[in-house]
Order: structure tokens, then C-alpha cells, then sequence
């Protein structure tokens, strides 16, 4: 990921901090409130959080002020740069989704809030399956995405990301918030929630956001 696909450049401002990002949880209650909850379920399962596509590190701090151990992981080293800088008692490393330098089952909960939207989509799979690689049995996943019409998604078909009834907002089985759903599913991962959020002003699209739980181990 780039300084630019996430987040907006923060070079333009003496201030990087300061910058009003778009998916700053703080701005959009509905976004909070399933933050929060991922945050109790993560809480539950113990262990520690990953901010994954983590950008200036804005959710790892919304979720460590909510009692996570959490930590970011980002492609950019200018953003974890900024991140390390803006929030310095907590941990960013430089690293990717699709190949994360943690455990199995080491981790309580991940969230990739965004993370996923400017990754190339043929490494998606593999990103689910480190999701669930990475998560304690009990653990869950929680992943915010642009869900408009047209955007492509691995197996999709010729129909495109909206084929098999998805239509404009993306919402159903075959549109972006199907497909995601498809492909944590098919890591091994049991759906626990899904959300379509109409966008707002600010916002070119809805939003799409899965939560999705490891099973226990059997």
C-alpha cells in the first residue's frame, strides 16, 4: 500500500496528525459502534489486535484506547513513519497482508479497515487466508471496504463484481460485499455480521464491512 491508496498524502500539512482522513472512525457513529463491537469480541478472545493496512495508525489508537494490545502494519514506511511519529507508545512495523511476520494462531482479533482497497486483487485470497492463518481459534476478523458496483473481486466471473444480482450498492450475493464475504469464508472463517452503509457526502461509494470469527479448534 501506498501513502497515497489509504490515506491522503499528509505532506501538505505541517501537521500530519491533523489531517481529516476519510475513514477516521471518529466522524461516523455507525462506524464507531462496529468498531466497538469488534473491539468486545476481540477482548474476549485475548490476545493481541492488528491493525493491518494500518495507514497513520488512527484505528490502532481508537482501538487501543479501548483496552486492545494492538499494533499496525503497513506496506508504506512514510505512513508508519507518521504513524510511529503521531502515536509513539504504540507499535507500527512495515510489512504486508498477504505475508505478515506473525504466528499462527497468535492473534485475538485483525482488522483491515480499508486496508484492502488498493491491494491488487489477486493477492486478496491469500490476504483472507493470512487473516485466518494469524487468528487464535475464537478470534475475529473485522474488514471495512469500498462495496460500489463494478469493482472487481477474484472468481467474479464475466458478469463483473456485480454479476448474479448484486446491483448499484453492491449488497447482494454477488456484489462486492458477497464476494469478500466468499473469500473469508473460504478461509475457514464463520460469518458473524455483515453491514452495507450507504455513503455519505464525503464518500464516492457505500461501505462495506464484514466481521468474521475463527472457529474453535475441534
Amino acid at each position: 500500500m501506498t501513502a497515497t491508496s489509504r490515506h491522503p498524502d499528509p505532506r501538505g500539512s505541517s501537521d500530519p496528525a491533523a489531517v481529516a482522513l476519510p475513514d477516521d472512525p471518529a466522524v461516523r457513529p455507525l462506524d464507531r459502534a462496529l468498531l466497538d463491537a469488534f473491539a468486545a469480541f476481540a477482548r474476549g478472545a485475548g490476545g493481541a489486535v492488528a491493525d493491518l493496512g494500518c495507514g497513520p495508525g488512527l484505528v490502532t489508537a481508537y482501538l487501543a484506547r479501548r483496552g486492545l494490545r494492538t499494533f499496525g502494519v503497513d506496506l508504506s514506511p512514510a505512513m508508519v513513519a507518521v504513524a510511529r511519529r503521531t502515536y509513539p507508545g504504540l507499535r507500527f512495523e512495515v510489512g504486508r497482508t498477504a505475508a505478515l511476520d506473525v504466528a499462527d494462531g497468535a492473534l485475538g482479533g485483525v482488522v483491515s479497515w480499508y486496508g484492502t482497497d488498493r491491494l491488487p486483487q489477486e493477492e486478496l485470497p491469500q490476504v483472507c487466508a493470512e487473516f485466518a492463518r494469524v487468528l487464535a481459534p475464537g478470534g475475529h476478523a473485522l474488514v471495512a471496504f469500498e462495496a460500489g458496483a463494478g469493482r472487481p473481486f477474484p472468481g467474479a466471473g464475466d458478469g463483473g463484481a456485480d454479476a448474479g444480482g448484486g446491483g448499484p450498492a453492491g449488497g447482494g450475493d454477488g456484489g462486492p460485499l458477497g464476494m469478500m464475504a466468499g473469500l473469508l469464508a473460504g478461509a475457514g472463517l464463520v460469518e458473524v455480521a455483515r453491514v452495507l452503509r450507504q455513503p455519505d457526502e464525503r464518500e464516492p461509494a457505500p461501505r462495506g464491512f464484514l466481521l468474521y470469527r475463527k472457529p474453535p479448534a475441534s
